[in-house]
This record gives structure tokens, C-alpha cells and sequence, in this order.
């Protein structure tokens, strides 16, 4: 939708859910067209996350319309279907800048509007965060406030959704849970709460036969909030007796309501209106099409999850193709160099959590399905599982995303590392990841993996570095294994070269100097070594570029070399620089009485906002500029 359309539309005079409320019901179809039309229009030359928000442009509008916000709260989970919520809630004009850098942030943010109730990049912590709201309420006395999550797009399968179920069922709380249903994440899900809510029949005339019911024995002074459990003890018999499978969410004393259409703005309403007074924790079913609106992305889902620039009006993904070869994506030599291992070591297996396309492991599910388990979005579960097989002889190659590690930290240590398990974790998305922000960017997971007993911790430099070292990784007596890598590509096109083992703990020097020593892991030393030329170009001093691999085991032959004979050292990271690489540098001199001075260069310690890595690089002094400038700077003695 062209500006000078949006000017004549309906769409252009909503500033705020106010504006929304005041309309007539029969407007709503309108709005969420336009809406529609406009979230294709913005994706097609920004791109984003098309599929998922064109599935929830009723469910906003529904919202906002039916409930008070922002005193009624919306926790969104996952953020990635919140477009049509944003564009509603003020953010119409600056939508263009979605993602870029300094523009509007990839997913709901408290600290960009009051009607973003909760950050929510991840997936599965919308009940437990909306719980917490609602008991918040009832514990100051405000007790006119609605409190609503909206799970779905593949966050049921979280473990965290469990947990915070549990803990609703058995609170004195108003929460409405909305449980968005659309068949997939990123992928068609999977598991057996996939099937689960395919097989859910729950009768609307029952749910309907029983609310009237309770009504009327409320008017006839029967049936009290203190005796609301005996009433859903009764509700769960009838239920028993009236549908054909036991109702999960019931059984938890979680008044299920449902299933319905989620892209009728009607009677998505007439549903919400019903329940919304209700006293007691409720979940409300809705069924939704991903991609709604838009043929392409309703044909093909897992293309259209995040399809880049793509033409509207044909449905042509835009692709370039430059005039000489590129260097493949890091997750594709991943997945290349996975399915050669497994061809030649059967006890080689693949785990994902929801990620298969993502990481490429799909290449690998091609060949051997039976092979290859997507866990869907379960971390922890995905490297506890990866354990058992472990135990039992097998090496799972489990790929998780860096940031998404983080919430299997515990199962890392617990479950892999005490046993000495020889589990490889893949962390793809490793450093700066880009548009998707502080939630998605992978630069924790040196720092915190670094205490972990037994662990190896490896970054490759380039592909034939990540062939090599996943090679190395499925060898005998490996033990727990972690290989980070960046998003996107690497630098060389003839990339394949025979899988042989790197030295476990052997860095390798790759330039030779006599003034200054750079030390790098991982990619991110290309640009030093880009770097490097630059300055000496400029006249700067004679710099010895060492690549060091391994974080742990530390190459302690190269640490002795430099620390006997350089005075000024520089290491660098694409990681936060606090208990990261640099760190460990610094401590393994401090330990064995060396006293060059050491300039760290990673991450700050702070949340780096998003935007193109380029953009985000320079923003955090790490691109080539900005390393030559440091470079530059300290050439004098020390």
C-alpha cells in the first residue's frame, strides 16, 4: 500500500486502539484488509517475518478492540507475529523502519511502547510472564485488569509453556491464555501436542451449553467463585461424557474454550466478549492460516516464514545473482559436511530444535529421516535428549542457535558435561546476528560456557576450519564438543577439502610480526587480518596475526611465546569482551607472571541493539576501521 493510498484508507486514521475502539464493528473486515495489505506491502521491500503476521492480523485487531489497552495487557509470544499489533498501537508511520538501525525493534519491547507488555524475541515465556502480571494485579487490588498471552507459532512445544501452565492451574488468577494455532514455527511442528490439537474436538455447543448453564446457576446464587472448583469438576464429567478425549488443558482446571476461527474478526469477538469477565484461568483455542491473505506464503509456509525482498504483486522471491560465485552460508557447509560424516559414521545422528531449515540439518533429514530428530522449540530438552544417545553410543551433532543456548545451560552442565558425554553442539548464529536484536544475538556463549568443566570450545575461522574441526568433534574420546559460527557467509568459494582432524588445542599463526601480536577466534579474524594490511599500509607496526581456534583448551605454547615476547598484545572476539577470550588471555598471563599490555576488543557489556552486522560492527568499534585505528594507535613502545 502506497503512502498516497494510505492517506485515503481507514487504516491512516488509527493512531492508537482508541481510534480502533471507536469504530463500528462491521469497519473491523476493513481494517484488517488493510492491514493485511499493508504488512505485504512494508515486507516486500523491508524484508521480515511476513507469514507468521499475516495469521494475527485479526487476533490484534480483535484485541485491542475488545480489551483496554494498554492497561489490559498483551503479552505476544512468539514476537514474531506482533506486526499488526505494533502498526495499531502508534507505530503506523515509523513501520518503515522496522529492523533497521535505529529504527523500530524486530518484536514487542517494553522500552519502545507502554502497549509492548513484555519482551518476547524467544519463544514460550508468554504464560509465565502474563501469570505473573495477573497475580501482580490481583495482589495491589487492581482488580479491573485483564491480563492475556498469546502463545502459538510453535511456543507450545517449550518447556517454559508447561511449567507456566502448571503454576496457572493452581493460582488464584483471571489470566485468558490464547492459544494461536497455526500447524507450524518455522517449520510444520512437530510432537505430540501437534497431533494433540489436530485430534482436539471440543463441542462449541457444549462450551456454550455450559457457560449458559453457569450463568444461570450464578443468578440462582449456586454457583460461587469459592465453589468454582467443584463447578469444573462437574464441567470436566460432563466433558467426559460429551466429547470424545480427554481435554488436556481442563484437567489442569484451565476452562478451555474453543476451537475458533482466528481469522473471523466476528467471531473471534463474539468469543472474546463471552469469556472476558470470566473469574479464572481460561484458554481460548483459535485456529489460524500462516501466511493468511497471501497465496505465496499461504502455498509454501516455511519459505515464507522470513522470505526476504520478494515482488507483492507476483510473488516473486528476489534473489541476486551476482556475476562470480559466492561463498556458501556457514550453516550450509554445516549441513554438507554433516551429511558426509554421516555417510561415513553410522553412529552419527542430528538434533534440532525447530530449526531444521535454519541450520540445514534438513539436508541430512533428506537422506536419513530416521537420523535426524526436530525436537521443536525445546533447548533444553534438545541437548538432555542429545545426552541419552549419547550415553548409549551414539554422537548426536545437536545444532542449536548461540542465543537460544542459553536456555539449556543448565542441561549442558547437568546432563552432558559431569558425564563427559560426546555431544557436539552446532551453535549457529554466533556473535552479532543482525535485524533480529539483542534476543537473537549469539555473543554470550564464550563467556558462559568458559567455566564449564570438560567442555572443548572451538570457533572456525573460515569453512574449511568448520569441515575440519566437526570432523575432529565425532573422533573417539571426544567428549562434549562446541563448535560456534557466524550467520551467513564465509570467504571462500572452493570451500570442500578433506575432513582431517585439527590438534585439539592448537591455535596456528597466520601472519608473522615482531611489534604487536593480534590473537583472534573464530571469523571474526578475517576482518583483523583485513585489518592488518590496512595498517601497515598506512606505516603501522609489524603485527603477528595468530588464529587461536580453541578457546578450551587455550593454545598454551603460542600464550608462552607471546607473552616472552611481545608488550603489546590485542585479542578479539565476536563475543561480549567480559569473561570472554580476552579474559581468559588475560588470565592465563596473570598466572604465569607475563605483563604485556592487553587491549580486549569484543562486545560491550550491553544489550547491542539491531540492524544490518555491518552497521552494528562499526557501532561497536570491531570493523575494519575501527581495528586498524586500535592498531594504529598502539604503535609505541611500551
Amino acid at each position: 500500500m502506497k503512502k498516497e493510498l494510505l492517506k485515503e484508507s481507514l487504516l491512516a486514521t488509527i493512531d492508537s486502539p482508541d481510534d480502533l475502539r471507536h469504530l463500528k464493528q462491521n469497519r473491523l473486515p476493513e481494517v484488517c484488509n488493510e492491514l493485511r495489505s499493508y504488512i505485504i506491502d512494508e515486507l516486500s521491500h523491508n524484508p521480515g517475518h511476513l507469514g507468521s503476521n499475516l495469521g494475527t492480523v485479526e487476533l490484534a485487531v480483535a484485541l485491542h478492540y475488545v480489551y483496554n489497552t494498554p492497561y489490559d495487557r498483551l503479552v505476544w509470544d512468539v514476537g514474531h507475529q506482533a506486526y499488526a499489533h505494533k502498526i495499531l498501537t502508534g507505530r503506523r508511520d515509523a513501520f518503515h523502519t522496522n529492523r533497521k538501525l535505529g529504527g523500530l525493534a524486530p518484536f514487542p519491547s517494553p522500552m519502545e511502547s507502554e502497549y509492548d507488555a513484555f519482551t518476547s524475541g524467544h519463544a514460550s515465556n508468554s504464560i509465565s510472564a502474563a501469570l505473573g502480571m495477573a497475580i501482580a494485579a490481583k495482589k495491589t487490588g487492581d482488580t479491573k485488569r485483564h491480563v492475556v498471552a498469546v502463545i502459538g507459532d510453535g511456543a507450545m512445544s517449550g518447556g517454559l509453556a508447561y511449567e507456566g501452565l502448571n503454576n496457572v492451574s493452581e493460582s488464584d488468577n483471571n489470566l485468558l491464555i490464547i492459544l494461536n494455532d497455526n500447524h507450524y514455527s518455522i517449520s510444520s511442528s512437530v510432537g505430540g501436542m501437534k497431533r494433540y490439537l489436530l485430534n482436539l474436538s471440543t463441542s462449541v455447543s457444549y462450551n456454550t451449553f455450559r457457560y449458559r448453564v453457569a450463568k444461570v446457576l450464578r443468578k440462582m446464587g449456586m454457583l460461587s467463585d469459592a465453589r468454582r472448583e467443584q463447578y469444573i469438576r462437574f464441567g470436566n464429567s460432563l466433558k467426559s461424557l460429551l466429547a470424545r478425549q480427554q481435554n488436556i488443558f481442563e484437567g489442569m482446571n484451565i476452562r478451555y474454550f474453543g476451537p475458533v476461527d482466528g481469522n473471523n474478526i466476528q467471531e473471534l469477538i463474539r468469543a472474546l466478549r463471552a469469556i472476558k469477565d470470566m473469574s479464572g484461568p481460561k484458554l481460548l483455542h483459535i485456529h489460524t492460516v500462516k501466511g493468511k491473505g497471501y497465496a505465496p506464503a499461504e502455498e509454501s509456509v516455511t519459505e515464507w516464514h522470513a522470505p526476504g525482498l520478494f515482488d507483492k504483486d507476483t510473488g516473486e522471491r528476489v534473489v541476486s545473482h551476482p556475476d562470480s560465485p559466492q561463498p556458501p552460508l556457514f550453516q550450509e557447509v554445516f549441513g554438507e559436511t554433516l551429511l558426509e560424516l554421516a555417510e561415513q559414521n553410522k553412529r552419527i545422528v542430528g538434533v534440532t530444535p525447530a530449526m531444521p531449515t535454519g541450520c540445514s540439518m534438513d539436508i541430512v533429514m533428506k537422506k536419513y529421516p530416521c537420523r535426524c530428530f526436530d525436537v521443536g522449540i525445546a533447548e533444553g530438552h534438545a541437548v538432555t535428549f542429545s545426552g541419552g544417545m549419547a550415553k548409549e553410543g551414539l554422537i548426536p551433532f545437536c545444532n542449536v542457535y548461540s542465543s537460544f543456548l542459553q536456555r539449556a545451560y543448565d542441561n549442558v552442565i547437568h546432563d552432558v558435561a559431569i558425564q563427559r558425554l560426546n555431544v557436539v553442539l552446532c551453535l549457529d548464529r554466533a556473535g552479532l546476528v543482525g535485524e533480529d536484536g539483542p534476543t537473537h544475538h549469539g555473543v554470550f556463549d564464550l563467556a558462559f560456557l568458559r567455566p564449564i568443566p570438560h567442555l572443548t570450545i572451538t570457533a572456525p575461522y573460515d569453512e574449511q576450519e568448520l569441515r575440519r574441526l566437526m570432523y575432529t568433534a565425532q573422533l573417539p574420546d571426544m567428549g562434549p564438543f562446541v563448535i560456534r559460527y557466524p550467520r551467513g557467509r564465509g570467504k571462500l568459494v572452493d570451500w570442500r577439502c578433506p575432513l582431517e582432524a585439527v590438534p585439539v588445542g592448537r591455535g596456528r599463526l597466520l601472519r608473522a610480526g615482531s611489534d604487536i601480536a593480534l590473537l583472534s577466534i573464530g571469523a571474526i579474524g578475517n576482518l583483523a587480518a583485513e585489518a592488518i594490511d590496512k595498517a601497515v599500509r598506512a606505516g603501522g607496526p609489524s603485527v603477528a596475526h595468530y588464529d587461536m581456534r580453541f578457546l578450551k583448551p587455550l593454545d598454551e605454547e603460542i600464550l608462552h611465546h607471546v607473552g616472552q615476547h611481545f608488550r603489546q598484545v590485542i585479542t578479539l572476539e565476536n563475543g561480549v569482551v567480559n569473561g570472554g577470550f580476552g579474559s581468559a588471555v588475560l588470565e592465563f598471563f596473570a598466572d604465569h607472571g607475563y605483563a604485556p599490555r592487553v587491549v580486549r576488543l569484543g562486545l560491550p557489556d550491553d544489550f547491542v541493539t539491531h540492524g544490518p552486522v555491518p552497521q552494528l560492527l562499526s557501532l561497536c568499534h570491531l570493523d575494519v576501521d575501527s581495528i586498524a585505528e586500535v592498531i594504529l594507535h598502539n604503535n609505541k613502545k611500551v
